[in-house]
């Protein structure tokens, strides 16, 4: 009885063993971002445990999110063994896999060179109605195709099957459909211009616009811009008229001119007021400071005008 009493009594004084040691509760994420084509535990939570790396499911296309709302949650870390317990029952976690759009240029510059097999000329604009570039993983290598081309006359509309092969999303196919508008050449210009001035070789461009949009007359060429002055004012972008270009003026209005008056063995010079401006050979009226009389004379050179000896007054007409 005594020793009954005496173990039990040594039991009681002994220390408590230590409790297992057991995982650290898993914590997570508000917010995933993947690079890879799948979504694993560890992408979720932190301290998932042993199971981190197992795959969960296909991760999102790219450029594109998926939201795992607090059951799915609990679902996922059950059958993982994973410590995590919601907080509240809002917890959620946002994934989301980053995307870039195959560039549209190298979609139309791939399929206009495809189309120029098929007879069209390869300076009409390609236009594509409602195309969304396919995405493909930010940083991916990708390739880009055109199959199936088919063209319609007249009006050269066309169909094209493209192809996109990207690392970590597959291949992709997207039936696009358009058609090709002719353009032609027009020269335009790259800043504001004021009335008179000249057309210097930087205030124009050429370019092309559809040819249903380009009136008649529009300048076609640089050589018929640059070093003509302007008879009207002129937007950016805006295209050259020819009837709005001129010979640049070399006398200008309401300057001081000298006037020349010629006759047989005779020259005299008096200074005048030019009324208008014009170019060289053009007809101007001019003030004859002298006599206060208004003759017409022809401009041959910056602020010079030669007036024939008899010309009559345009007062006095």
């Amino acid at each position: 009885m005594r020793r009954r009493s005496f173990l039990a009594l040594a039991a009681l004084s002994m220390p408590a063993a230590a409790p297992a040691q057991s995982a650290p509760a898993a914590i997570l994420r508000p917010h995933a971002l993947l690079e890879g084509d799948v979504l694993r535990l560890s992408d979720l939570f932190d301290h998932a445990g042993p199971r981190a790396e197992t795959v969960i499911a296909a991760s999102p296309l790219p450029g594109r999110r998926m939201i795992l709302e607090t059951q799915n949650l609990i679902n996922i870390a059950r059958q993982n063994g994973v410590n995590w317990r919601p907080l509240t029952g809002t917890d959620r976690i946002v994934i989301e896999r980053p995307g870039r759009p195959v560039p549209r240029a190298e979609i139309e510059a791939l399929l206009r060179e495809e189309l120029t097999r098929h007879g069209i000329e390869a300076e009409m604009e390609i236009e594509l109605p409602g195309l969304i570039p396919p995405m493909i993983p930010a940083s991916a290598w990708f390739q880009i195709a055109i199959e199936g081309v088919s063209v319609e006359q007249p009006g050269a509309r066309f169909q094209a099957t493209l192809v996109v092969l990207a690392d970590g999303a597959g291949t992709q196919r997207l039936r696009i459909a358009g058609r090709a508008i002719p353009t032609v050449p027009v020269v335009v210009a790259t800043r504001r211009l004021a009335l008179g001035e000249v057309v210097g070789p930087n205030d124009a461009r050429l370019t092309r616009l559809r040819a249903e949009r380009v009136r008649p007359g529009q300048a076609q060429q640089i050589s018929q811009v640059i070093g003509q002055e302007l008879r009207r004012p002129m937007a950016i972008e805006q295209g050259f008229a020819l009837v709005d270009l001129g010979p640049p003026s070399i006398v200008q209005k309401n300057a001081l001119v000298t006037l020349q008056l010629d006759s047989p063995g005779i020259s005299l010079s008096v200074q005048g007021r030019a009324l208008e401006s014009a170019a060289r050979g053009g007809n101007v009226p001019v003030m004859n400071l002298s006599s206060r009389n208004i003759v017409e004379g022809v401009a041959i050179g910056p602020g010079r005008v030669r007036v024939a000896m008899g010309t009559i007054p345009m007062a006095a007409r």
